[in-house]
């Protein structure tokens, strides 16, 4: 197993396992949608996050995605995992374990001081692949989100 930094010439192999991994949680969202959100993240050195395709045998068998914020109780950088997929044939060796430790070993060389990520309630394999990556459920705190579309300024 192998991970590399994506970047646009592997937009080809990318935009599909995003759109699986879309598919796979029900995520609505087009073509277009998804090449231009995954667009600024893939110039090596940006500012708002990296990409990682994950391949076996020269063939990419998923991607992870880390996105970067700040935060004043963190101390710092902090950054979401904010999608993480394998295809379903590769599940189940190892492989999701391996890349979480790769990836944070990226995440400190960038200065992160905290990884966060979010995952389907039901989803209870993944659950237990990042408990044992030491990612821990803050009970205190619940995740909220406003969706905001258009200009915002008023």
């Amino acid at each position: 197993m192998k991970i590399r930094i994506a970047t646009h010439d592997d937009s080809d192999i990318l935009l599909p396992l995003v759109r699986a991994y879309h598919e796979f949680e029900g995520i609505k969202s087009t073509n277009a949608d998804r090449a231009e959100a995954v667009a600024p993240l893939l110039p090596e050195g940006t500012a708002v996050g990296r990409v990682w395709l994950i391949e076996m045998m020269g063939e990419a068998i998923g991607y992870i995605a880390l996105c970067f914020g700040y935060s004043i109780e963190f101390g710092g950088r902090d950054a979401f995992v904010d999608e993480f997929y394998i295809v379903e044939e590769a599940r189940g060796r190892g492989i999701g374990s391996a890349v979480l430790e790769a990836v944070k070993l990226e995440a400190v060389s960038f200065g992160v001081r905290a990884l966060h990520l979010e995952v389907a309630r039901e989803n209870h394999g993944a659950k237990r692949l990042y408990s044992s990556a030491g990612f821990a459920s803050r009970e205190r705190f619940h995740l909220i989100t406003c969706r905001l579309e258009g200009d915002v300024t008023g």
